[in-house]
């Protein structure tokens, strides 16, 4: 069985049968590149700032400046956060934040002003440099879709940076869909920032977000978008399929979840899109069954903390890391640890700059080996 754009354009994701057949496919091209090892980066999360200028239906992470959780982390927060995680043997410094929450909010501007800042950006570079100054920890940012100035500005505080594109539909900005006065969330502006990502070569992570009213079409879509701009500048070292979980709170907490079988047929098409160099990631704590993933072509699981909880999904646990490598032995794989930035872009000249590979390397993190 061959498979080709058109042929998963028109996939019938509703046959077992064929998702199975298209898993086989994607394990086996999945195995003939990376074998049986499927890593993760050991990290601590940093949510830098909640406020958002965007309000997705299916965040709980944005916290509308008038609630007192709303806020952003002093440096006190972020030092004592990214220690507790060096000392917990993480070697990501994770930062997550809200969209341009200044640009919307007179509070959040007048937030930033007690910090001494103008703008987030400037804000974030400065805690990426304190978590570089102070500890050992490899910043990787997400901060959404900037601009190429400021995705310059962060290049020398961080080693990778990532933004999910999560679809390319512009149906999604249509009133009462998924991005409705969502700005920062049409398709070209973030589109916009992978492309200028590349142009600067920083490691970059995208990725989709299947089940918020996308159709199949436009999800293969996504990632044909992924594919290109990779193959235009070479800078997508990893793409994450992650999937839509209802919860209470937010606008979309009574739309339907993604059957699984959407989410395996995701990855194996994901798997057979993306050039075999880029690394298929699906997050584990958002599945009932994240074993079953790897039958689909996944190569990494992404961040896994042993210290802070995933702030995007809360109610979500992360797997014991232990736990996971017992049971991903008993399905004849091996767990490996990887930093935020791959190797391929460590030695590659100028993925890193001069300054982040001295504090990689002082810290004895290209040393790192793939399987632990």
């Amino acid at each position: 069985m061959t498979i080709d754009d058109s042929d998963l354009r028109g996939f019938d994701v509703s046959d077992p049968a064929k998702v199975s057949e298209l898993m086989a496919l994607a394990s086996k091209l999945r195995d003939s590149t990376y074998g049986k090892v499927v890593t993760y980066s050991r990290k601590v999360f940093l949510p830098l700032t909640n406020m958002c200028r965007n309000t997705c239906k299916y965040c709980t992470f944005v916290q509308h400046p008038s609630r007192p959780s709303a806020s952003y982390m002093t440096p006190e927060m972020v030092l004592a956060t990214a220690r507790q995680g060096e000392q917990a043997g993480c070697r990501e410094a994770l930062f997550s934040l809200g969209e341009n929450p200044e640009s919307r909010y007179p509070e959040a501007k007048e937030m930033l002003r007690k910090l001494g800042y103008e703008t987030t950006i400037d804000y974030l570079d400065a805690m990426c440099r304190l978590v570089v100054a102070e500890t050992s920890l490899v910043p990787h940012v997400n901060a959404g879709a900037i601009t190429e100035g400021a995705l310059a500005q962060l290049k020398d505080c961080s080693a990778s940076m990532g933004m999910m594109l999560e679809s390319i539909s512009k149906n999604l900005l249509r009133k009462g869909m998924a991005h409705h006065a969502c700005p920062d969330k049409a398709p070209k502006m973030r589109l916009r920032t992978v492309e200028a990502a590349g142009r600067l070569k920083i490691p970059f992570t995208t990725g989709v977000l299947i089940g918020i009213g996308e159709t199949w079409q436009e999800r293969i879509d996504s990632l044909i978008a992924i594919r290109d701009a990779h193959l235009k500048h070479g800078h997508i070292q990893e793409v994450i399929v992650q999937n839509f979980r209802a919860k209470k709170g937010i606008e979309a907490e009574d739309w339907p979840e993604p059957h699984v079988n959407e989410m395996l047929a995701t990855l194996a098409a994901a798997r057979l899109i993306l050039p075999t160099g880029v690394s298929l990631q699906a997050p584990p704590n958002l599945a009932d069954d994240a074993l079953a993933y790897l039958d689909a072509g996944i190569n990494d699981w992404g961040g896994i903390s042993p210290v802070t909880k995933d702030f995007i999904n809360p109610e979500r646990k992360w797997p014991h890391i232990e736990e996971l490598r017992i049971a991903m032995k008993k399905k004849g794989f091996q767990l490996g640890e990887r930093l935020t930035v791959y190797p391929d872009y460590l030695d590659a000249e100028g993925f890193v700059t001069t300054r982040m590979y001295q504090h990689i390397s002082e810290h004895g993190h290209t040393n790192l080996g793939l399987v632990s």
